[in-house]
């Protein structure tokens, strides 16, 4: 509580003008007959900070900017609670309910700032901007008359810009390979939906695969429909992957974990000193309650997706498999402002249907919660089962009498470790400097053209062997510093391949390739499978 209090004493001094002597400080009040004392009598716990505020504003020796005080004060505040209640300045605050929500108003492009350029990495289906022609590769260089290109642009500043009101408009100016002149383009700003599902494909002839990568209000609607596609093509086992999904929405992991669980099954209960005690259970008309399930989850895993984890394993109705996941297990509540701004206030625990909190210790302050994953490399868990830390004092019973643990984070069944197998400083390096993404990006755009005929994964993975792409990888790195290394073994070199491959079929293809892509050498998918046949 030392940052509360510190904040406390700094008000105070705001309101007396840094003035080095109590004494003097309290006769300079008395001779002016300042009202402030009288503001302060009448306060009680519900209105001192409304009080201070007023103070600040009335009677402080010079004209400060109380708002941007606010803002400072607010978050940390909020930071001595836990880990998870936060405050979020109006930007921020929309940003995150439009990801939720599933869709926010812009114009429908991808886009990354390279050599200070902003680049149109693709644009996306039926959305404005490819009504009106925009491509990917295209180069934006003003927005509304404004320039945009060359140093000092960010991200941020260009999502403003792009985005906005539903019907209102933009004008951009776009240089094109190939044109000699800047393209206008006048696009309507309209509905643009962000997938919580990243892709839904069959593994094998019978066990599908669903990736989803959040938990928000149109996730279970795109599960459902992933899921009828899936059974079209044969599905009767199926492998959902968590993995990398921080959570979202309560109640959208409750609507699709009910899915998978016969009537009456425990799906999670919450309680907190102002929360009363509530639990949702299966309500029993789950299409695919007797379907063999897999959950695959690691340290990236939190929240909404270790409740859907904890409900499976707990009720012994699936299998996990994986690492353990990140372990927050509180509820948080959003307080809106009028300005735009926000609140998340935790007001519960979550606990799965055995009795574990899932939420890891924060105790210990908000450094040490930070640098939690951390460790965890560190101490070797990433890589050995026997390097996690079973909670003795936290033991737990399935519904068919397993034992489980709680103390942080759900434990998988079939522990993977990560791969450390092609592992090389070489390969590290090439990494370290991000000399792939750069590489496949220029390598891309400038073939787009070309590399639209390889419509398939295949078809794009032999031209790009029969143009040996990893050899000019390899030379692009040598000239940035990074020399070959005749050391590194096969296994480094062919990791650093499909690594590319796999970089080059994002930037060229869809999301859903990359993904099938990297999960044809993936550790975790193949246990899933190993594990349903």
């Amino acid at each position: 509580m030392k940052k509360i209090y510190a904040i406390i004493l700094v008000a105070f001094a705001l309101i007396t003008g840094f003035m080095v002597g109590g004494i003097v400080v309290m006769k300079m009040w008395q001779r002016q007959n300042i009202k402030i004392e009288s503001l302060l009598r009448a306060s009680n716990r519900t209105n001192k900070i409304s009080t201070l505020i007023t103070a600040l504003e009335r009677s402080y020796v010079e004209e400060i900017d109380v708002d941007s005080l606010i803002e400072e004060v607010l978050p940390v505040v909020l930071e001595e609670l836990d880990p998870h209640s936060a405050y979020y300045p109006a930007e921020e605050a929309q940003e995150s309910n439009d990801e939720l929500h599933g869709s926010f108003s812009g114009i429908g492009i991808q886009f990354s700032v390279q050599e200070d350029t902003i680049r149109v990495n693709s644009v996306i289906r039926g959305g404005p901007s490819e009504k009106v022609g925009l491509l990917a590769g295209d180069r934006i260089i003003l927005i509304d008359d404004s320039l945009y290109a060359g140093q000092g642009i960010s991200s941020n500043d260009v999502i403003k810009n792009l985005k906005g009101p539903e019907g209102t408009e933009v004008t951009i100016s776009v240089m094109r390979t190939g044109e000699p002149d800047l393209i206008d383009f006048t696009i309507e700003r309209g509905p643009i939906p962000i997938k919580s599902v990243d892709a839904a494909y069959m593994l094998t002839k019978d066990v599908g695969y669903i990736l989803i990568n959040k938990f928000g209000e149109t996730t279970y609607s795109e599960m459902m429909n992933s899921l009828a596609y899936l059974s079209n093509e044969g599905m009767n086992k199926l492998v959902v992957d968590l993995r990398g999904n921080t959570g979202g929405y309560l109640g959208s992991a409750i609507q699709m974990v009910n899915e998978f669980l016969p009537k009456n099954d425990m799906i999670v209960y919450t309680e907190g000193a102002h929360s009363r005690y509530a639990e949702q259970r299966a309500n029993g008309y789950g299409r695919y309650q007797t379907i063999p399930l897999v959950v695959l989850i690691d340290e990236t895993s939190a929240s909404a997706s270790e409740i859907f984890a904890g409900a499976v394993q707990d009720n012994d109705r699936g299998t996990i498999v994986g690492r353990r996941s990140y372990g927050k297990g509180l509820v948080q509540e959003p307080i809106d402002f009028s300005d735009g701004s926000s609140i998340r206030l935790t007001i519960a625990r979550y606990y799965t249907p055995s009795g574990r909190c899932i939420q890891k210790p924060y105790g210990e302050g908000s450094e040490d919660y930070a640098m939690d994953i951390v460790k965890r490399y560190e101490h070797g868990e990433f890589f050995s089962a026997d390097s996690v830390k079973h909670n003795e004092d936290e033991v737990y019973k399935t519904k068919n009498g397993r034992t489980v643990y709680g103390g942080g984070g759900i434990m998988p069944d079939h522990f993977v470790p990560q791969d450390t197998i092609a592992y090389s400083e070489y390969y590290a390096s090439i990494v370290r400097k991000s000399i792939v993404n750069k590489f496949s990006f220029r390598y891309v755009d400038g073939r787009r053209t070309e590399l639209a005929k390889y419509n398939t994964t295949e078809n794009l993975i032999d031209y790009l062997n029969s143009n040996n792409v990893l050899s000019q990888l390899q030379q692009t790195a040598a000239n940035e510093g990074v020399k070959r290394d005749s050391s590194a073994t096969a296994e480094a070199i062919a990791q650093l391949k499909r690594l590319l491959y796999a970089t080059i079929i994002y930037d060229a293809m869809e999301m859903e390739d990359y993904v099938k892509y990297i999960n044809e050498d993936d550790s975790t998918v193949k246990k899933a499978i190993e594990v349903l046949e």
